[in-house]
This record gives structure tokens, C-alpha cells and sequence, in this order.
């Protein structure tokens, strides 16, 4: 089908009381994938005899430059591998919510990963305080997050009456 008429309206956005529950659910999948980092970490270390990383995370000259480059990496990997790959996130399975373009359309890996790179902006969690809610990883990349079943019911509505209009063709 095609769905080059079809625009994403307020009406199938996600609310912010959705995208605070994802923002929360995303932030303790990412707080135990950082936790999950630091044991392999270890593990690693004590396997091999090699403290190098262990000794990086531990001291306290560049302990927290470590901790915020894998805090980075965890952000960078978790988002753009699930949001490339299915245009959600955990959270966003749990709240029945995705990441589209204007049109309707899946995002490419650019702008998901433009969208990933913006979660790392300072402060950029309290850019949703606006009063439209939506955050800088949504307006910079050009993305929206839609209620999935409002969504799939406004293209299915859209597509047809598009079937109607071709019946006469």
C-alpha cells in the first residue's frame, strides 16, 4: 500500500505521560545494561589477569570520564540498534508506542542515529517540559513517537478510503 498521503497528526501522538513512562523504563533497561557492563568488566579482569579497564573505572582521575564514555556507548548502541531494527524501544513495546517520520514511514538508521546521538545532549530530558512535549531527539532528528493502535487505525481509515476512491478507476 502506499501511504505518501498519510501525516502524523496530534491525535496519534504518544502523550507525555507515555513518553515519561518510556523515558523511566528506558533509563532502568539502561541502568542495567551499565550495570550488566560493569561485571563483564570484571569478570574480564579477573579472567584474564588484565586490571586495566577495572583500574580506568576505578580511579579517580578518569573514573568519570570512563563511566560517561560507556554511559554514552550503552545510550548510542541500545537506542539505535532497537530503533533501527524495529522503531522501538523496550519501553516503547511495554507502552505500545514507535518512532515514524512525518509520512508515516519507518526511520533510517541516519536519523536514528541522529535521534540517539541527541539523548546525550545535557539536559536534553528536560526539553520535554515544552509545551508541545516533545523532546530534542524528536525536533532535531525530524521523528515522532505515535500511539501504535491510534496509528495503525488512522493509516488503515486513510488507506481505505484511498481503496474507495480507486474502486472507480
Amino acid at each position: 500500500m502506499n501511504h505518501t498521503k498519510y501525516a502524523v497528526t496530534k491525535d496519534v501522538l504518544a502523550n507525555k505521560e507515555i513518553r515519561f513512562a518510556n523515558y523511566i523504563i528506558d533509563f532502568i533497561v539502561k541502568y542495567a545494561l551499565s550495570f550488566g557492563v560493569g561485571i563483564l568488566i570484571g569478570l574480564f579482569s579477573e579472567l584474564t589477569g588484565n586490571y586495566t579497564f577495572l583500574d580506568m573505572l576505578l580511579d579517580e582521575d578518569t573514573g568519570l570520564i570512563f563511566e560517561y564514555v560507556i554511559g554514552f556507548l550503552i545510550v548510542l548502541v541500545y537506542y539505535t540498534t532497537f530503533e533501527t531494527l524495529t522503531g522501538r524501544s523496550l519501553a516503547k513495546y511495554i507502552t505500545k508506542t514507535k518512532v515514524v517520520l512525518y509520512d508515516g514511514s519507518k526511520p533510517t538508521i541516519n536519523e536514528i542515529l541522529i535521534r540517539s546521538l541527541c539523548r546525550i545532549i545535557p539536559f536534553e530530558a528536560l526539553s520535554f517540559l515544552g509545551e508541545n512535549g516533545k523532546g530534542w531527539h524528536d525536533s532535531i532528528s525530524k521523528t515522532y513517537v505515535v500511539s501504535v493502535d491510534k496509528f495503525e487505525a488512522k493509516k488503515e481509515t486513510i488507506d481505505g478510503l484511498e481503496e474507495i476512491g480507486r474502486i472507480g478507476e
